[in-house]
């Protein structure tokens, strides 16, 4: 094999996606920010912006969709970014950096497995409510069968 063989050579795929610059808010970045409330006492924030399919906020991996990462967006440390919501006036970026960390698990199947359970419990709340409504109109219903046997 000739040495020609081994010399890298840049492919149509990787100059089609330009590299994040550095310092600026973009998938892939660890975040750290004060929210500037209106009492005027800033909270100390710290975050990984990821694809939402990965978004895990209470592990510190915020999804790229949200609100809050679409406001900070190619913004450079040491912006000072309007954020009005709640009591959230802005959000000043303290550091920006590349993350050294990946979520682990499978956030997006998690969040759905939760969304489904609630919706179960919900289905079956409905269902103990209509059940209790016949009990007063025509008896002998049996509210407490109905959860024991939820699927």
């Amino acid at each position: 094999m000739s040495s020609q063989a081994h010399q890298k050579i840049p492919t149509h795929e990787a100059s089609q996606q330009p590299p994040t610059p550095p310092g600026k808010v973009a998938i892939g970045t660890r975040v750290e920010v004060e929210l500037i409330g209106e009492a005027g006492a800033p909270e100390h924030l710290a975050f990984d912006v990821v694809p939402y399919s990965q978004a895990d906020f209470s592990s510190g991996f915020l999804g790229v969709g949200t609100p809050l990462a679409q406001a900070l967006l190619g913004q450079r440390a040491g912006s000072l970014v309007p954020y009005r919501v709640g009591d959230i006036l802005e959000v000043r970026i303290l550091a920006v950096a590349t993350s050294q960390r990946a979520p682990t698990g499978q956030p997006a199947t998690d969040r759905q497995a939760v969304i489904q359970e609630a919706i179960s419990k919900s289905d079956s709340d409905d269902a103990v409510r209509f059940s209790l409504t016949v009990d007063q109109k025509w008896g002998e219903t049996d509210p407490e069968g109905i959860i024991s046997n939820w699927k």
